[in-house]
């Protein structure tokens, strides 16, 4: 299926292909060429993470992220919401030399509301701050991408009743974000913010760029299992509770380095 969207985008037909994310072990070399040849086609990968549930860890992706993210001139897109997603397909739709990756979420997700949330247009430049208290100084930071996002939003409201100013920054696409400039990515990850979580129901590889050395980064250490989504997401530790706990360890570690 690589080899052939290859092969109809040499006629300026703008191809796509669509398969499970853990299956681009097999369409690695296409995509590969994908990026060599600089050709703008579309690889829309589904069940991008645990949420296979009983499936079980052969066809849960775990290091496809990373590799997908490791791949020169590949842009890889991993939206939050339905929102997220059309504008991703903007994204898509102006590339004229570069092959781009959708990887969607098997589960069912909610769609924030952005009367409340910030624009999904965000994702444009690859991260932005979703959700945070409006003139306030974050205690902790908050960074995910796809279905994880949705548990730090709830982690978020969850800190903001106890008084500790999340910021919950959605990252579809660290290629695009670290396209932009130095201002704007210090707007959205100040540096001076030491206290921060990473979600994502992957390996944990490359995450170590954005939360420092002091971060906290939740993720997988090993292959999945084969059980329901919800137990998966508790024995991994994906769950809101788990976000928050990681939260405020961060705050309290932060207050100990700068005193």
């Amino acid at each position: 299926m690589g080899g052939t969207i290859n092969g109809m985008a040499q006629t300026k037909v703008r191809a796509f292909g669509a398969t499970f994310f853990v299956f681009t072990d097999y369409m690695r070399g296409a995509m590969r060429l994908s990026a060599v040849m600089e050709m703008p086609v579309i690889y829309i990968l589904t069940h991008d993470s645990l949420g296979v549930g009983e499936d079980g860890p052969t066809h849960q992706p775990i290091e496809h992220l990373a590799i997908a993210r490791a791949t020169p001139g590949l842009l890889t897109l991993r939206p939050a919401d339905a929102n997220e997603v059309a504008e991703a397909w903007k994204v898509v739709m102006q590339l004229q030399h570069e092959p781009a990756l959708l990887v969607l979420s098997r589960q069912a997700l909610p769609t924030f509301d952005r009367t409340k949330y910030a624009a999904a247009s965000g994702l444009t430049r690859g991260a932005y701050v979703l959700a945070e208290k409006s003139g306030e100084t974050p205690d902790v930071l908050l960074m995910a991408t796809g279905s994880e996002v949705s548990l730090c939003v709830d982690a978020y409201e969850q800190l903001s009743k106890e008084g500790i100013q999340a910021r919950v920054v959605s990252m579809p696409s660290w290629e695009l974000f670290d396209k932009q400039d130095q201002a704007y990515r210090d707007s959205v990850l100040p540096p001076a913010v030491k206290a921060r979580v990473s979600v994502e129901m992957a390996t944990v590889f490359g995450w170590e760029r954005y939360v420092g050395v002091s971060g906290h980064m939740i993720g997988m250490h090993s292959f999945g299992a084969s059980a329901p989504i919800k137990a998966l997401q508790k024995h991994f530790g994906f769950t809101v509770e788990n976000v928050v706990a990681a939260a405020k360890e961060q705050v309290q570690s932060a207050k100990k380095i700068r005193f």
